[in-house]
């Protein structure tokens, strides 16, 4: 076993089921997934920190607690269309992947989704579909999403990303609140929605016509 897959392994333990995260196909994605391949070189030694990282952009790889957490909150089965706001690294999408039917993911940093898909297609991924554009307004045309995770700090849950949950989907985003951003879930149940929150979190700004001005 490399040392990389045995930092992975004490990652799950130590970071993730320690605090919280139970649900079985998370960890075993989390478990399996190559956190090393999507950061810089300099970086790799770091890849199992419990801490965010830069990439470029001033964008950051989550900790790996808040990947997990975030997928957690979709409640994903294997079935489902989901929709990722903000690849960044690509590293979330490699995720959601081994736990959705197929990914639909959006950045607006155009060398991060290059990078993000050349580490993507390396790693053999090929239910990931990245798209370049603002992610706050989602992708209607490819609505609706039965989850849809956001990777960014919105002032409040965006209302277009609402609209293209289908029935019973799941939307986790970052809201803004005070000191602290605070990861909420909403769950569609026909025309009502449903929230709470999964907690403190933090995370760069959702910039887009539905997030913070650039």
């Amino acid at each position: 076993m490399s040392d990389f897959a045995r930092a992975r392994l004490r990652m799950v333990e130590r970071q993730l089921k320690a605090r919280g995260i139970e649900d079985e196909r998370v960890l075993a994605a989390m478990g399996e997934v190559p956190r090393e391949a999507f950061l810089p070189e300099e970086l790799r030694d770091r890849a199992y920190e419990d801490s965010a990282l830069p990439i470029g952009a001033e964008q950051t790889i989550s900790q790996p607690w808040i990947v997990a957490a975030i997928c957690q909150g979709l409640e994903l089965e294997g079935s489902e269309l989901v929709l990722e706001v903000g690849t960044g690294s690509g590293y979330s999408a490699a995720v959601l992947a081994r736990l959705a039917a197929h990914v639909v993911s959006i950045e607006r940093h155009r060398q991060l989704s290059e990078e993000a898909a050349a580490v993507l297609d390396s790693l053999a991924v090929r239910n990931v579909e990245i798209i370049l554009g603002d992610g706050s307004l989602g992708a209607p045309r490819r609505a609706p999403f039965d989850a849809i995770a956001v990777h960014a700090t919105a002032p409040a849950p965006p209302p277009t990303l609402i609209e293209q949950l289908a029935d019973r989907g799941r939307l986790v985003v970052p809201v803004s609140s005070g000191d602290a951003d605070m990861l909420t879930i909403l769950r569609r149940e026909g025309d009502r929605i449903e929230t709470r929150s999964l907690g403190p979190c933090r995370f760069v700004p959702l910039i887009g016509e539905q997030g913070f001005s650039g």
